[in-house]
């Protein structure tokens, strides 16, 4: 069979691809979206996706991509095309299908098209706002609202909604609903606060102020579908042999999905694209959906990253499949995290969400790289992670001694062997690895100048400015995490 790339070309010539795909294609851009990662278009995307093709949505979106640096090439190439292979079990079914997905029509770098983008900003069909920039994407930073672009996601909407407001005098119906997927908590309201602090700041006027908190509504939200970075060669070459098109911009995911959303029934109407599936729900509070994911999904990934890796294995799959690593997984999530959720939450119910979650990162499909689930380590950390350590302790004396095993892997994995163009790593079993944290270089200093593993382990948990309390204090925690470091250290895949 000849591979072609896929491109609306190949569309063209293979219509049973994906029917009505001219029509697809020639939707308006009703979306902006802040961010290509492969979370973005195996969830949000998808979601449009499947409700343009039962001719409910009928929008598509405009990409920002936040560098000028890779990407963009790939999108070009394939006109925003892609495929999505979508490999699990449901129901005790297997599940192994892959759609094309349309979503996207232009995909535009914020260093390069800015001036493109806050075109965008003039389009009454324009409605909504999504974006994933990472958990330290939502901050506020000292901006220049004037730049093309501004620094931070935070200062690029602004910019882009004063732009929207200039553009339609602050009427009523220009007000967008904004969808943050980054995992932290209370994203919309988190970003609300930064842009607003913006408008202040840079004097936009009270009228413009007035029309943020009047007509734009930021809504909270939560994501959770596994979508691993990009597949292997494997996968790639398994996959195209079986379509008969390359895919340069292919990606994976498991089937479940869901994407809870904060907010009433204007926040509905503009986004009907729920109406599609099941997976997308819109209610007044999404906190136990967010707190089921966010403490046991996430942070037994985080947790378990370091641990598994510096353990000599690489994806999560292969994680679930070593006796020891499983042993630790499942422990520490069933019986550290679940207990402890800083939420009223039904036992049972953790334990349910719990058991299915397990049951995920067995899929055979799905090789979710934990290299990958490393970047930003540390605000991961302390945002998934050190809330049910805090609470854990309000509930007991105890030493989660699991807990104390996974953060003692962490600081493993954050001591450095070398810096290299600015990018410090790591090293296992004579190899080195990325440290993708903006704090590498704050514990590229605390490996360095520490007397002992005991000195370091203190100093670090004691620093409240990292982790937002003295976690020295905790009884029993700081001497557990330093024997594991001790022990850990000893283990031949494990940095010495």
């Amino acid at each position: 069979m000849t591979v072609s790339q896929l491109s609306p070309e190949l569309l063209e010539q293979r219509p049973e691809l994906y029917p009505d795909h001219k029509k697809l294609l020639a939707l308006p851009e009703k979306i902006i979206q802040f961010g290509t990662g492969v979370l973005l278009r195996g969830l949000p995307d998808f979601f449009v996706n499947k409700a343009n093709q039962q001719n409910i949505f009928n929008g598509r979106i405009v990409v920002v991509k936040s560098t000028s640096q890779g990407g963009v090439d790939a999108f070009g190439i394939q006109k925003n095309i892609f495929s999505h292979s979508i490999r699990g079990i449901e129901n005790g079914k297997q599940i192994d299908e892959t759609v094309i997905n349309s979503a996207i029509s232009r995909t535009l770098s914020a260093s390069n098209n800015w001036s493109e983008i806050l075109e965008c900003a003039h389009n009454p069909e324009m409605k909504i706002v999504i974006s994933n920039t990472t958990e330290v994407g939502i901050q506020f930073v000292e901006d220049d609202l004037q730049a093309s672009p501004p620094v931070s996601f935070p200062g690029k909407l602004t910019a882009f909604l004063y732009e929207r407001f200039k553009a339609f005098d602050g009427s009523a119906e220009s007000g967008l609903v904004i969808v943050p997927t980054e995992l932290i908590v209370g994203n919309g309201t988190k970003l609300r606060e930064i842009v607003l602090k913006q408008a202040v700041q840079h004097a936009l006027g009270d009228d413009f102020i007035g029309w943020l908190e009047q007509y734009n509504q930021f809504c909270n939200s939560l994501v959770d579908r596994i979508v691993p970075g990009k597949p292997d060669a494997e996968t790639v070459a398994e996959l195209a042999e079986k379509s008969g098109y390359k895919d340069d911009l292919l990606i994976v995911s498991e089937v479940y999905s869901l994407w809870a959303i904060e907010g009433d029934a204007h926040v509905k109407s503009v986004l009907s694209f729920a109406q599609a599936d099941k997976g997308v729900v819109i209610e007044p509070n999404i906190d136990l959906f967010r707190e089921l994911k966010l403490r046991l999904l996430n942070g037994t990934h985080t947790l378990a990253s370091g641990l598994c890796f510096l353990h000599g294995l690489n994806t999560v799959r292969e994680s679930m499949e070593n006796a020891e690593t499983a042993d630790f997984i499942a422990g520490v999530m069933l019986n550290e995290l679940a207990p402890a959720i800083p939420y009223e939450v039904d036992p049972a119910r953790a334990q349910e969400f719990g058991n299915q979650v397990l049951d995920r990162f067995r899929n055979p499909f799905i090789r979710h790289q934990l290299i990958d689930i490393t970047v930003q380590y540390t605000a991961k950390m302390k945002m998934r992670n050190i809330p049910t350590l805090l609470n854990h302790y309000q509930k007991t004396s105890e030493v989660p001694a699991l807990f104390a095993k996974g953060f003692a892997a962490f600081l493993l994995f954050m001591k450095p062997v070398q810096l290299v163009d600015g990018i410090y790593s790591g090293e296992r079993n004579g190899e080195t690895y990325p440290i993708r944290c903006d704090s590498a270089a704050y514990f590229a200093e605390k490996w360095e100048k520490a007397e002992s593993s005991t000195d370091l382990v203190q100093k670090v948990l004691a620093d409240e400015t990292l982790w937002g309390a003295n976690l020295a204090t905790l009884p029993g925690f700081e001497k557990a995490v330093t024997e594991n470091i001790k022990l850990l250290s000893k283990q031949e895949t494990v940095i010495g």
